[in-house]
Order: C-alpha cells, then sequence, then structure tokens
C-alpha cells in the first residue's frame, strides 16, 4: 500500500501563491470569473480565490434553470465572501436549443433528444454564459473540477469541464472538503451534498461507489470491493479523453 500523508495547511497556501502567479503570468489586472452553484467544488474555488486575489477581483455567476432552490446556497456563498456577482437564468437558451432540435423534422431530420443531451446541455450554455461575462469583465475562468470526479469522468465536456485555470484538478474531494474548511466556509457549502438538477439522484447514487472509497483508492491504491473497482477502472479509462488535447491529424508535410 502507497503511503499517503496530505497537509490541508500547506496544500491550501501553496494553491493560493499558485493563483497569483497564474494572474501575473495571465493577467496581472484581471479578474476571476466563475460559475458558482454553491456546492463544495465553486463554494471552494471562490474562496480560494478571494484569498489569493481580494473579493473585489473575483466574480461569481448564478446560472438557475428555471426555478432553483438550491440557487439560494449560491447566494449565501456571494454574501459570506462579500464578492461581486450576477443572476442569469439559463432556462429560455435551454429551451431554446431544445425546441429548436425538437423542431427539425422541419429541416427534414428527425431526432429524438437523448436523456443524456438533456443533463449535459445547460452545463455547457453555463459555460458559454460565464465565458461571455468573463470576457466582458477583464476575466480569466476559472475551473473548478476535482480529481476525484475527473478520475471517473463525471464532468460534462465543454460544460464544467473546462476553464483558464484550474486550482482543484489535482487535489481530490476528501482533500478539498478539508481545504475549505480552514478557509472558514459555512459547513452547509462544504457537505452540501450535490445532487442532480434533473434525475434527483446525489452523485454517489449515480456512480454506484462513494467518493470516500474513490479517494482512498486513488491515492492508496486499495479497495475492498473488487465490484466497485472494477466500475471504478471501467469509468477512468473510458473517461480518460476527456483529460486530453483533442486529437489532430498530422500531415507530416516535409519542407525543404
Amino acid at each position: 500500500m502507497m503511503k499517503y500523508i496530505f497537509d490541508a495547511k500547506k496544500t491550501k497556501d501553496e494553491v493560493v501563491l499558485w493563483i497569483r502567479k497564474f494572474f501575473e503570468e495571465n493577467g496581472s489586472e484581471c479578474n476571476a470569473v466563475l460559475g458558482i452553484s454553491g456546492g463544495k467544488d465553486s463554494s471552494i474555488a471562490t474562496a480560494l480565490c478571494v484569498e489569493a486575489l481580494g473579493k473585489e477581483r473575483v466574480i461569481g455567476v448564478l446560472m438557475p434553470n428555471g426555478e432553483q432552490a438550491d440557487v439560494e446556497m449560491a447566494k449565501l456563498l456571494v454574501k459570506h465572501l462579500g464578492i461581486r456577482s450576477i443572476e442569469v437564468n439559463i432556462k429560455a437558451a435551454v429551451d431554446g436549443v431544445l425546441n429548436g432540435i425538437e423542431e427539425g423534422e422541419q429541416n427534414s431530420l428527425s431526432i429524438e433528444i437523448s436523456q443524456q443531451t438533456r443533463e449535459n446541455l445547460p452545463p455547457r450554455i453555463r459555460m458559454s454564459t460565464v465565458y461571455a461575462i468573463s470576457q466582458s469583465m477583464n476575466g480569466r475562468v476559472v475551473n473548478t473540477c476535482n480529481l476525484s470526479e475527473d478520475w471517473v469522468g463525471y464532468s460534462t465536456r465543454y460544460g464544467d469541464s473546462v476553464g483558464d485555470f484550474s486550482p482543484m484538478s489535482n487535489l481530490t474531494v476528501t482533500e478539498v472538503k478539508q481545504i475549505g474548511r480552514l478557509l472558514n466556509l459555512p459547513d452547509v457549502l462544504i457537505d452540501k451534498v450535490p445532487i442532480d438538477g434533473l434525475c434527483g439522484k446525489s452523485d454517489e447514487e449515480k456512480l454506484g461507489f462513494t467518493y470516500e472509497m474513490l479517494d482512498k483508492y486513488i491515492r492508496t491504491g486499495v479497495i475492498d470491493d473488487l465490484e466497485k473497482k472494477a466500475i471504478i477502472d471501467r469509468k477512468h479509462v473510458q473517461n480518460l479523453f476527456k483529460l486530453k488535447l483533442m486529437p489532430m491529424y498530422d500531415s507530416k508535410i516535409e519542407t525543404i
């Protein structure tokens, strides 16, 4: 078994310095702009940026899809950290795309919209919204993914998986939450159970295993449940492409 030691305070301080260095090299006067859901990842990423840059340079984007009860959690974070924010309801944009696809029969193409499409479209529209605001506010977009979710592909390609810099993508859920407690965030934001807004299931219910089990496996290679191990390994292999650059044809043209 691999030896595993995690120093949350040391890592938190290193991430804060890393964020400062990123902005020194990629926009010393730019703002950090990110989508805020009120969940642990966006809450902790926001708090890290506030510590690194100051609250004046952090902009939160709240993007409910119609009526969304947990938007109040996002508002709690905004108030707690004192950052600037904007709320953009994406329902009209989501409905516009879905309705346009459903009306495709008029253009000789009939498409039955899959459930996966309905689940992945809102994150992609949210990311387009964040980039639109960032571009208008001299911003750099914060990616809020963590290592655990990336490991098994639990993100939307060209949705919540993208950004200009990623402070937490090499940290597991367990580690991210430990850092969150050092940032003096309300426990309700750190411990909020992530629930899919469409199917109503928690992340762990959809994945089929707990983050605690996954994180231990990632860091130590130890997992007792062989059935869960097989699920994790399969998801990891199937979703590695999400973390790679788009494949490009190499013409191998010779120059003289």
